[in-house]
C-alpha cells in the first residue's frame, strides 16, 4: 500500500509503476491464485468437513483456528436447535468421558462432571456408554506388546465394516487417542507412551481408511483434539487427561462438525455447502454479460470515443476544469464501466459466496493492532507535502483526515480490535468524525453555493449508494448490513431537506441582513429538536416510522429495525455538530478574524496556546476514561455527548499552528480519496463471511496473505472509486427532463427488485 500511495502522489519520480500497473499485477494475481486454490482443493482434499476434523493450530489460549474455515462458537439454544432430532452416543474410556462433558456444557454450561452418572434433565437425546477396552487400556495391560496391537488391528477390522455400514444411516466418528504427558504419569502408567499411541492411532487410520467406498470412508476421524492436545498436554494434572481448554475444543470441533450444514452460521464455513444464487443474482449476472456483450459488438464496430470526466467529490462535487474542451463521452464508454464492475463483482462473490477461497477467524492480541497502526503512522508523515492552501480543513487535509481515519478502521476490524473496550470507543470516535465531515462539507456547500438541484443530489446519492446496491444484489445482503452508506444518505437527506426548505437562507443574504442569522439558528435548532424528539422516543416513534413498508427495506436487518437504532443513536449529533462548526468558521472567516496565511497562527498568541493546551488535555481525559470503561453500553451512553469534544481537540491542534496547516501527508490523502469504497469493500474481499472473518489467498502464510490481499483489496478499491465516477455523468446527466426520465426508469427496477424479494419465501 505504501509504494502504491507513493507512486501516484510522487508521479515524476516512478513512471512505471502506476496505479494501472498495479490493477494488472492484481488482477493477474487474482487468476493465479484462482487456479492455486481450485487445483488445491482438487488434488490436495477440499473438503471443509476434513480439514475442520484434522487440521488446525491455537491462534491463542484456547483459541483454535481450523485450517482454511471458520469455526463458529455454538452457545446452548442454537446447539439444543441442532441436536433437538438427534441422538447422540459418545462410547469409549475415560477421555472420551471427559469429551462427553465438555459436549454437554455447550448445550448446559452448568452442568457438571459426575463421576460416570449421565447428566440429568438434558433438553437433547446424549448419552455415554462407558468401556475399557480402548487403545490405552490395551498398552497399559498389556505393557504395550506388539501382539496385542496386531490384536488390536485384528479387533477394528473386525467391526470396520459394520461402522461404514452404519455411517450410512448417521455420523459416525473415530476420536484417534490423544497424546501424554510422560513426564507426571503415574507409575502405573509408565507404560503408556506416546510412541505407543502413536502406533495404535495409524493402525486406526489404516484400518478405517482400507474400507473405502466410493474412494471415501464414511467414519471420520476426529484428529483435530489430538493435535490441539499436542501443544497442551503439558498442563494436565496427571499427564493423561486433557486440560479442560483442549477438551473443549474436541468438543466445538464436534459441534460444528454435527450442525454447521444445518444451522448455517455466517462465522462457521466449515462443513457448509454452498447456496445457490437466487434469482436477482442470476439477473445480475445476466445483466453484467449482456453489458459484455453490448461492450464487444460496439468495440467491433470501432466506437472507440471516450474520455474520461473529471473526478468530483462526494462532498463539494467541485470539478477540475480541462484545460482544453473534450470531445463527448463515447457509447462504448459506460459499458466498459460495467464489463470492469462486472468482473469485480464476479471476484466479490467468489471470496464471499463461493466454496473458493478460504476463510479464518479474528484474534485480537495488541501486537496485531498497534503494529500496523504505528507502521502506517510512520509512513504518512514521512510522505508530506505542502498544502495548495492554507485554509482550516482545506481539501487536501480533510482527504488527509479521512484517510488515516479509514486505514485505523481496517486494522480496527482486521485485527478484531472491537473486543478491547478502549479501543473500540477511540475508534467511535472516528466514526463521528466522519458524520462530523458530513455535517461539515454539506451545509459549507449549500451555504456557499446554494446549489439545491436535483443534479446536484441524484450525483451524491448515486455516488454513495452504487456500489452498495450493487453488492445488496451481487451478494443478497439488505441495504442496512452496509450501514455507514444508509447513514451518510440518511444524514445528507436531512441536511438538504433543512437548508432548502423556505427560506433558504445562503452567505449571501446575510450580506443585506444580519437576521438571517436568526433564521439559519432556527433550521438548525429545528433540526436539534427533531433529533432530540427521536433518540428520546426509546425506540417507539423511531421504530414506527422506520418499520412501514417500503422505507423498513432500507433500515431493516434480519426483520428488525433495532441495528439501525443502534447505528443512528450512536452518532445522532455527530452530524449537526459539524454543520453547527461549519456555520461558526464561514461566520468568522467572513468577518476576518482567522488568520489563514501560510505560516500564520490560526488565533492570537495566548488564545491559540489556550486551545491548544485545552485540546491536548481533552485528548489524554479521554483516553484515561475510555480506559477505564468497564463495558460497551456503559460508555456507549456517554459517547454521543463527549465525542465532539475530541473531534474539535484534533481540528484545533491541526490547524492553529500554520506550519501543521500547511502541509499534509499525500499517502493519507490518496487512501482518503477512496475512503468509502475501501470501506464498503472490505466486507467482502479483505475480510470474509460478512466481515465475521479474514479472507486467506495464501493459505499457512498470515503475514503474506495480509500483504497480498491488501493489495488486491486498495486495488479493486480505486477501481470502484473510478467506475462509480464513470457511471455518474452517464446515468446521472444534467438534462432535467433526462434526468427525470432515468430516474422513473431507476424507480420501475426498484420497484420490481422489492416486488420480488416480497415474493420470493423467506424474505
Amino acid at each position: 500500500m505504501a509504494v502504491l500511495a507513493y507512486s501516484l502522489g510522487k508521479r515524476e519520480i516512478n513512471q512505471h509503476f502506476t496505479i494501472k500497473n498495479a490493477k494488472l499485477i492484481s488482477l493477474a494475481a487474482v487468476l493465479l491464485l484462482l487456479l492455486f486454490h481450485t487445483a488445491l482443493r482438487h488434488y490436495g482434499g477440499g473438503d471443509s468437513c476434513e480439514w475442520l476434523l484434522t487440521k488446525g493450530r491455537y491462534l491463542g489460549e484456547n483459541v483454535w483456528q481450523p485450517y482454511g474455515c471458520m469455526m463458529h462458537k455454538y452457545k446452548s439454544n442454537d446447539a439444543v436447535t441442532c441436536l433437538s432430532k438427534k441422538r447422540v452416543v459418545f462410547a469409549g474410556d475415560s477421555r472420551i468421558r471427559q469429551l462427553f462433558y465438555s459436549f454437554i456444557k455447550i448445550i448446559n454450561p452448568e452442568m457438571t462432571e459426575d463421576g460416570n452418572k449421565p447428566p440429568k434433565r438434558m433438553p437433547v437425546n446424549i448419552c455415554r456408554s462407558s468401556s475399557e477396552q480402548s487403545s490405552k487400556w490395551s498398552i497399559k495391560l498389556h505393557s504395550g506388546s506388539s501382539e496385542t496391537l496386531q490384536q488390536y488391528r485384528a479387533n477394528l477390522t473386525a467391526i470396520a465394516a459394520h461402522l461404514d455400514k452404519l455411517a450410512e444411516h448417521a455420523e459416525i466418528y473415530w476420536v484417534l487417542q490423544d497424546p501424554v504427558y510422560e513426564d507426571t504419569l503415574s507409575e502405573n502408567r509408565k507404560m503408556i507412551t506416546n510412541q505407543q499411541l502413536d502406533l495404535y492411532n495409524q493402525a486406526a487410520t489404516e484400518v478405517l481408511n482400507s474400507s473405502k467406498h466410493s474412494g471415501r470412508s464414511r467414519v471420520k476421524l476426529l484428529a483435530a483434539a489430538r493435535q490441539a492436545a499436542l501443544e497442551t498436554i503439558i498442563n494436565s494434572d496427571d499427564g493423561l487427561h486433557l486440560p479442560e481448554g483442549t477438551r473443549n475444543v474436541g468438543a466445538m470441533v464436534l459441534m460444528n462438525s454435527l450442525c454447521n450444514k444445518l444451522l448455517r452460521p455466517i462465522d462457521g464455513s466449515c462443513c457448509q455447502t454452498i447456496s445457490p444464487p437466487n434469482l436477482i443474482q442470476k439477473l445480475s449476472a445476466c445483466f453484467f454479460l449482456a453489458a459484455v456483450i453490448v461492450f464487444v459488438v460496439l468495440h467491433v464496430l470501432g466506437c472507440n470515443r471516450h474520455r474520461r470526466h473529471a473526478t468530483p467529490d462526494v462532498e463539494s462535487l467541485e470539478e477540475k476544469k480541462p484545460a482544453t474542451a473534450a470531445a463527448p463521452l463515447g457509447p462504448k464508454a459506460p459499458f466498459q464501466a460495467l464489463c470492469r464492475m462486472g468482473v469485480i463483482m464476479l471476484y466479490f462473490y467468489l471470496c464471499d459466496r463461493a466454496d473458493v477461497f478460504m476463510k479464518e477467524q479474528k484474534f485480537y492480541t495488541h501486537s496485531a493492532f498497534f503494529i500496523p497502526l504505528i507502521y502506517i503512522l510512520v509512513l504518512g508523515v514521512f510522505y508530506s507535502e505542502n498544502t495548495k492552501e492554507a485554509k482550516l480543513l482545506n481539501r487536501e487535509q480533510t482527504d488527509e483526515w479521512k484517510g488515516w481515519m479509514q486505514l485505523v478502521i481496517l486494522i480496527y476490524h482486521v485485527s478484531g480490535a472491537s473486543a478491547f473496550v478502549p479501543v473500540y470507543m477511540h475508534v467511535r470516535v472516528l466514526v463521528a468524525a466522519y458524520l462530523f465531515q458530513t455535517g461539515y462539507g454539506h451545509f459549507s456547500f449549500f451555504w456557499l453555493k446554494g446549489d439545491f438541484g436535483l443534479y446536484r443530489v441524484c450525483q451524491v446519492l448515486f455516488r454513495l449508494n452504487f456500489l452498495v446496491v450493487v453488492l445488496c444484489i451481487v451478494m443478497d445482503r439488505p441495504y442496512q448490513f452496509y450501514y455507514f452508506v444508509p447513514l451518510v444518505t440518511f444524514w445528507f437527506v436531512l441536511i438538504y431537506a433543512t437548508m432548502a426548505i423556505w427560506p433558504q437562507i445562503l452567505q449571501k443574504k446575510t450580506n443585506s441582513s444580519g437576521i438571517w442569522y436568526l433564521g439559519i439558528l432556527a433550521k438548525l435548532l429545528g433540526l436539534l429538536l427533531i433529533i432530540c424528539f427521536f433518540a428520546f422516543s426509546k425506540v417507539g416513534s423511531f421504530t414506527h416510522v422506520f418499520s412501514v413498508w417500503p422505507v423498513s427495506k432500507l433500515f431493516e436487518l434480519n426483520g428488525s429495525v433495532h441495528e439501525w437504532w443502534f447505528r443512528w443513536q450512536l452518532d445522532r449529533f455527530a452530524v449537526i455538530h459539524g454543520m453547527v462548526f461549519a456555520f461558526i468558521y464561514l461566520v468568522l472567516q467572513k468577518r476576518q478574524v482567522l488568520s489563514e496565511g501560510k505560516g500564520e497562527a490560526l488565533f492570537p498568541a495566548k488564545i491559540s496556546n489556550l486551545l491548544l493546551f485545552f485540546s491536548v488535555v481533552s485528548f489524554i481525559t479521554y483516553s484515561i476514561w475510555a480506559s477505564n470503561c468497564k463495558t460497551k453500553t456503559e460508555c456507549n451512553e456517554m459517547h454521543p455527548y463527549i465525542s465532539v469534544v475530541q473531534i474539535l481537540a484534533f481540528i484545533l491542534i491541526r490547524n492553529i499552528p500554520g506550519y501543521a496547516r500547511s502541509v499534509y501527508s499525500s499517502f493519507f490523502s490518496w487512501f482518503g480519496k477512496i475512503s468509502l469504497e475501501l470501506f464498503i469493500c472490505q466486507y467482502h474481499i479483505w475480510l470474509a463471511a460478512d466481515t465475521k472473518g479474514i479472507l486467506v489467498l495464501i493459505p499457512g502464510n498470515p503475514s503474506l496473505n495480509i500483504l497480498v490481499s491488501t493489495f488486491i483489496f486498495v486495488c479493486v478499491a480505486h477501481e470502484v472509486s473510478v467506475i462509480t465516477n464513470d457511471l455518474a455523468q452517464v446515468v446521472i446527466p444534467k438534462d432535467s427532463m433526462a434526468l427525470l426520465k432515468r430516474l422513473g426508469a431507476m424507480g420501475l427496477v426498484s420497484l420490481f427488485v422489492l416486488m420480488s424479494q416480497l415474493l420470493t419465501p423467506g424474505t
